[in-house]
């Protein structure tokens, strides 16, 4: 007597999730995005032009042209310094938004880390804790260097505004760059009122926000100081932290597509070999620059990290 063959049991498995979604579905949301987005800026720009077009925005636009003048003794041009200081920070202020996450979403860190001069055992804290504050340590002595050199040098007054027409000559400029028809540039001698006071802020207000906030957090602020954990509650530090550094993604983000999209050369020259020209110098520093962080970026592992926490303290499980 023939067997019949029994019906095959349906499937549990379905297709393969990468978090909440497959891989179809992550595609298919990828384009929807990146069509949205497309769409939505397409009508800021076409809004913006028309809203340029407007007579009392002609007058405002003609009195406000998004630049003002530097004041008198100002240097021009950037010096190699700062394309070294530039460098550095970048280099630092990547791998810090880099520990920084992974500080925030760590469960299980692979080591421990134990100050050598610490008192009676002294504090634990994660081996990936430690590389973010030797990082915080190490971005604080370079901003301290950038900031003499800024005063010292003059260079202050291309980054500090002074007047308060840098206000809506600011406007003026982001209301340039939403129309795609950019402002006119010549940050070689000086930058646009916008850029002005993005640097400021960044500078003088998310930088030292960065600062203030993470000592607050770190092994560095005492624990038995009860009137100062008072006045400066370590949940007001976690509020502003976390913020300040999504403000240096932005910051990051806009900026190296502004450079890439307003003459990529010559700003890269600029920013990266302290020449004002079109040639492929600062071009070739800058992809140097973005291999010799990629480097430092796989190499921070805890491999290659306990070792050298090891020369400052005990590592351990």
């Amino acid at each position: 007597m023939a067997r019949t063959a029994s019906p095959s049991a349906p499937s549990s498995e379905g297709p393969r999730r990468y978090g909440p979604l497959t891989a179809r579905q992550w595609v298919g949301a990828t384009v929807v995005g990146v069509l949205a987005i497309i769409g939505a800026a397409t009508i800021v720009v076409q809004l913006t032009r028309w809203f340029l077009g407007l007579d009392f925005m002609q007058d405002f636009m003609a009195t406000y042209p998004g630049q003002t003048p530097l004041p008198e003794g100002a240097p021009v041009g950037l010096p190699a310094w700062l394309g070294w200081q530039h460098f550095f920070n970048v280099f630092l202020i990547v791998l810090i938004i880099r520990s920084g996450l992974q500080v925030r979403t760590e469960r299980r860190p692979p080591a421990y880390w134990t100050a050598r001069w610490s008192k009676g055992g002294g504090r634990r804290i994660s081996l990936t804790l430690w590389f973010h504050q030797s990082l915080d340590i190490l971005w604080l002595a370079n901003g301290l260097v950038f900031v003499v050199l800024l005063f010292a040098t003059g260079q202050w007054m291309r980054v500090v505004p002074t007047s308060w027409e840098v206000v809506p000559n600011a406007i003026s400029a982001g209301l340039q760059y939403l129309s795609l028809d950019w402002p006119l540039e010549d940050a070689w001698v000086n930058y646009n009122s916008l850029q002005v006071l993005a640097y400021f802020a960044t500078i003088f207000i998310a930088a030292p926000l960065a600062a203030i906030t993470g000592v607050r957090m770190s092994g560095l602020w005492p624990k038995d100081a009860p009137t100062l954990n008072r006045i400066y509650p370590v949940e007001w530090a976690r509020a502003v932290h976390f913020p300040v550094m999504l403000y240096f993604v932005a910051f990051i983000v806009v900026h190296v597509a502004l450079v890439f999209t307003t003459g990529a050369l010559r700003n890269l020259n600029a920013m990266f070999a302290a020449q004002d020209a079109d040639t492929w110098l600062g071009f070739w520093i800058f992809v140097a620059s973005m291999v010799v962080i990629a480097a430092a970026w796989i190499a921070a592992r805890p491999t290659v990290l306990a070792p050298i926490a090891g020369l400052f303290g005990k590592v351990g499980r």
